[in-house]
């Protein structure tokens, strides 16, 4: 099973480092991920280096393969091959990952000032989409989570922005 994680363009080096200890694989492991990737974006951690110049980098640890790199164009089709996604909790990231249908770890980055990641993580848990959790909170939140227990994200409903706009246009 493969585990994609996301820090988004900001830095979350915490998040990073947490993944990639101990706890963390071992947890993954033992439910069975076997792949990690992770998007490191500018978060600096002791393997950083290798991938200043935009490389992709292999490593195994714990029995788990890892994949690393910093930045690529879309992250969709990670998404998509995923079993299970830890973020950040910026809200295009999450929202693109619900309306995909995948279990998700959100980490809010405590780094950041007004702490709205906070509270949109909280107020998505409480609802059931997906499960917020802390850096170190993230290894139980692993070995906790249960996919067919989250609750569906609604389906995107596009004909509501048109309907809005051609009502203020008067159509």
């Amino acid at each position: 099973m493969l585990a994609f994680v996301t820090v988004g363009s900001t830095q979350f080096d915490s998040l990073i480092q947490s993944v990639l200890s101990d706890p963390v694989l071992l947890s993954l492991h033992r439910r069975g991920y076997t792949n990690l990737i992770l998007q490191c974006g500018n978060s600096q951690f002791d393997l950083a280096r290798c991938i200043e110049t935009g490389n992709t980098e292999r490593v195994t640890k714990n029995e788990v393969d890892i994949e690393y790199w910093k930045f690529k164009p879309s992250l969709q089709e990670e998404f998509e091959k995923a079993d299970l996604v830890i973020s950040h909790a910026g809200s295009g990231t999450i929202l693109d990952v619900l309306r995909l249908g995948k279990a998700v770890i959100v980490v809010p980055n405590p780094t950041l000032l007004d702490r709205h990641q906070e509270e949109l993580a909280k107020a998505l848990s409480d609802q059931g989409y997906l499960k917020a959790a802390t850096i170190s909170e993230l290894p139980k939140a692993i070995a906790e989570i249960e996919p067919s227990s989250l609750q569906l994200f609604p389906l995107q409903d596009k004909s509501r922005f048109a309907k809005i706009l051609d009502d203020e246009m008067g159509f």
